[in-house]
């Protein structure tokens, strides 16, 4: 039981003492980053989706 109890000081030392949390401006800037990267990737796979959707029903139109 030592082990345990010795081992849940060491992880609350090393999140209060030795880990380096990031500011909230820098937590909000991350988060407008990654919504932005989000949106530009949704608007290459639709991008590639339409593309993909028109080609496929132009060829099974030239087929059938």
């Amino acid at each position: 039981m030592k082990k345990v109890t010795n081992y849940f000081q060491e992880v609350h030392n090393e999140l209060v003492n030795k880990t380096s949390w990031p500011t909230w401006a820098e937590l909000q800037n991350s988060a407008i980053v990654v919504m932005i990267a989000s949106l530009i990737i949704a608007g290459i796979v639709f991008a590639m989706d339409m593309s993909f959707d028109t080609i496929l029903e132009w060829v099974y139109l030239q087929l059938y």
